[in-house]
């Protein structure tokens, strides 16, 4: 799937999402929002001039979301973004008005609009976790030209071949038919168990993460 399949499906397939913002003590604030349009630029959603969040979004300008779907937990989809945020004003509301129809009857008319202004997430990162799947799924996207990052946890060249660390991968993910093993990314749970039982210290673990070289598995 693209950046902009993922980001669609937010919309489509889960529409509702809480979002993390930050206060001027530094700390975060979440918030339901409806993500009502996505195309290949990015997110857009709606919110008043006069909420708290709209300051947040302007002095920030940066937000972190997640939208998840599924009856329960063995059965849920996560799609996580974060990104950098920018208001695009009210050009826009009447198309996402007649996209998202349900908006009417809380500003039922043009003078109640006026409140509302339109924001773009127009660059970030995000991650879609899917644990309705077995193994799981894990896949990273990138859109508006971010940089796309690895993180999670990988196994360098110090690798002696032990299986320490694939005896204790809940999901089976760690691939042993060569050394140095491979960490299956796109199954991997980041449990953290591999870092802890290899007795060599192969395993790195990307929290911030670092430059790709490969994009594959990712």
């Amino acid at each position: 799937m693209t950046a902009k399949n993922y980001l669609e499906y937010i919309v489509r397939e889960i529409h509702t999402t809480i979002v993390a913002t930050v206060d001027d003590e530094g700390l975060p604030v979440t918030a339901a929002i409806d993500m009502m349009a996505a195309d290949e630029h990015g997110l857009y959603f709606l919110t008043a001039k006069g909420k708290g969040f709209y300051d947040r979004l302007v002095k920030r300008q940066y937000l972190a979301l997640t939208a998840l779907k599924g009856e329960d937990t063995m059965s849920c989809v996560a799609v996580s973004v974060r990104g950098k945020v920018r208001e695009l004003g009210n050009e826009r509301i009447p198309e996402l008005f007649e996209m998202n129809p349900y908006m009417k009857e809380i500003y039922p008319t043009e003078k109640s609009m006026q409140a509302l202004t339109v924001f773009q997430i127009y660059e970030g990162s995000g991650e879609c976790f899917d644990l309705s799947k077995k193994p799981i799924e894990r896949a990273s996207f990138t859109f508006g030209g971010a940089e796309k990052r690895a993180e999670g946890y990988f196994i360098t060249d110090a690798c002696i071949g032990c299986g320490s660390c694939a005896a204790v991968c809940p999901q089976n993910c760690i691939l042993t038919e060569r050394i140095p093993y491979v960490i299956s990314q796109e199954h991997c749970l980041h449990c953290g168990n591999c870092l802890t039982a290899y007795p060599v210290g192969a395993v790195e673990i990307s929290r911030t993460g670092r430059k790709c070289k490969d994009h594959a598995g990712l």
